[in-house]
Parts: structure tokens; C-alpha cells; sequence
């Protein structure tokens, strides 16, 4: 069993861009100076337990630079290192719809000058999203392959409410639906091993986006990072970190309940080890990636082996 004509039982995206743009595509990633409604007071101060200064980026580039100049570092880095052909122009950093109309605008338009740029992805939260703003991403599809990043983390309210994650899974519901329609690709970013969540807890997340309409997911391991609240805790022993084993079980599990077609962004993650605590296996992409190989292939299994709509 294969997707994508690859060797792999689920639906990875690289695959899916190399067959849909008949060359390797990959992201640059950007870091166009946003901020966040939970860092800045708008919702609350400190945003969440687990995010550091750097709001979830890469650190790739740095914001002094405009996203013109991180563009096409970034463009002549990956073409040299990868071989890339093609490029998704894509903001990580923060709230990337967290602004004005007109600020977007002039900061999506200088994302897709550069000639190989084929695709513009938006990482933001679901509250920081409306019809205004949809249109104007939607505005960009014409000409270009589009996808708006929404971070869930997790369906449950009390799971969000923990990690001071300052919206709720409606939200996030709303936010789906005002995109759909829009030939708006839509990602949902989740975290698996949250402190609080159970397998049954994390399981219905997977449920619920199974039948949400959207068109990819990025799977996190929690993980804890220096400088951030989650360290705190973790040092005073108030959480626990998922295994190796038991990460890539829950994945696997994940992976059978989305629906086929749904294109999986990321399983597992290098990590920044020189801002990470735990867990230390994190870094080990392909072995992990190899892993969940091997279970998908010793359940004989694959994505979307028990999806069910459940119509929400």
C-alpha cells in the first residue's frame, strides 16, 4: 500500500508537490516581523506555555531583513543544498494575519515576486481570521497555490484552556469554514502528548478533523523548549513526555483516521537542539520517520484505513 506513487502509506506532501508541480518544491520560511494577539496583551501576555521568543520560527533568517532579501536567501540555500526548483513562500513566525489589510497585502506581495515562487502559506491562529482577510488571500489563488496554516493544537477547550492557548476548537471551526470555498488550502497544526490529554483525548482530535473539510495536517510532538513555561514545568516534574513508542503508535493511529487525500506536512520535526530540554530523541527525524514506516507496515495499514465522516 502507497499514496502518491511513493513508497510511503500516507499522504506526504513533498510527494504530493513534486507529482502536482512535476519537480521538488520546498518552503522558505519567513519571518515578516508579526505579533500575536496572546503575547501582546490583546488576548493575554506571555502567549503559550510551550511557544519561545522566537514564536515557533525556524530562525532561518532574521527578522532585521525584509522578506524580499529572506526570500532569496532562502531560494539560493535550499536550490544549492536540495536541488529545489520551485518555492512556497511561507510565513511561520507568530500571527501572520495579525495586522492590517493593507499591511498584509504589501507583505504577501513581496513574498511572491521572486520568479520560482510558485505558492504563499500562512501560518496564523483561527481567531485572527475574517472574510476580509480571506479575500484577500483568496485574491492570491488565481495565480498561485495557496494554503492558510491554522494552529488547533487541540479540539478540547480545557486541553486549550491549559496551555493558554487563548481561543477555543470553535474557533477554529469557524475559522474552516470561512476559508472553504475559497480554493484556499487549509493545514491544521496539532500537538500530540499535551499535558492533560489522554490517547482517547488526542484520538478525537484526529476524529474531528477527519470530517472538517481540511486539506493537510502537521502533527507536533510536544516538546520543551528554554525560556518558555513549559520548562518550568517540566523541571518541577507537573508533566510528562511522551516516548519514542508511544509517539509513533499515537501517529499511526492518527494517520488511519484521516481521510486518504488529506496531505500530512509534517510527522516529526528536527527540533533546535540548542534551545531544546526534552525529549533528547526529538532531533532523530528519520529514525522516527523510519519507525512509523515500520508500524504503518506491521499493522499493515496505511491513512485513512478506518476513516469515518461523523458530518459535524
Amino acid at each position: 500500500m502507497s499514496l502518491n506513487n511513493s513508497s510511503k502509506r500516507y499522504n506526504q506532501y513533498s510527494q504530493h508537490l513534486e507529482k502536482l508541480f512535476d519537480c521538488k518544491v520546498y518552503k522558505v520560511t519567513l519571518d515578516a516581523g508579526f505579533s500575536c494577539p496572546n503575547r501582546d496583551g490583546s488576548i493575554s501576555y506571555g502567549g503559550c506555555i510551550f511557544c519561545d521568543e522566537s514564536g515557533s520560527f525556524s530562525k532561518a533568517h532574521s527578522n532585521l531583513l525584509p522578506v524580499d532579501k529572506q526570500l532569496n536567501t532562502g531560494i539560493e540555500r535550499l536550490k544549492k543544498r536540495f536541488k529545489a526548483k520551485k518555492f512556497i513562500s511561507y510565513f511561520q513566525a507568530y500571527t501572520n494575519t495579525y495586522g492590517s489589510l493593507e499591511h498584509l497585502k504589501i507583505t504577501y506581495d513581496k513574498a511572491l515576486q521572486h520568479k520560482d515562487v510558485i505558492g504563499l502559506s500562512i501560518g496564523t491562529r483561527p481567531d485572527c481570521i475574517d472574510t476580509e482577510k480571506i479575500d484577500l488571500i483568496s485574491s492570491y489563488t488565481d495565480n498561485h497555490y495557496v494554503w492558510v496554516e491554522y494552529g488547533l493544537q487541540s479540539i478540547h477547550d480545557k486541553t486549550l484552556k491549559f496551555i493558554n492557548r487563548g481561543h477555543t476548537a470553535q474557533d477554529f471551526i469557524n475559522a474552516v469554514k470561512i476559508t472553504q470555498n475559497k480554493n484556499i488550502n487549509i493545514c491544521a497544526h496539532v500537538i500530540i502528548g499535551l499535558p492533560g490529554e489522554t490517547r482517547k483525548d488526542m484520538i478525537e482530535t484526529a476524529k474531528i478533523l477527519a470530517d472538517s473539510g481540511i486539506n493537510g495536517v502537521k502533527i507536533h510532538l510536544l516538546c520543551v523548549l528554554k525560556g518558555t513555561r513549559l520548562e518550568k514545568m517540566f523541571l518541577n516534574n507537573e508533566i510528562r513526555l511522551l516516548s519514542t513508542e508511544e509517539y509513533v503508535d499515537i501517529v499511526c493511529d492518527f494517520l488511519e483516521i484521516l481521510p486518504p487525500e488529506v496531505t500530512i506536512h509534517r510527522i516529526a520535526g528536527n527540533g533546535l537542539k540548542e534551545i531544546l530540554v526534552a525529549p533528547r530523541w526529538l532531533p532523530e527525524k528519520f529514525k522516527i520517520l523510519n519507525q512509523i514506516d515500520r508500524e504503518l507496515e506491521r499493522r499493515n495499514s496505511f491513512q485513512g484505513k478506518i476513516f469515518q465522516p461523523i458530518n459535524l
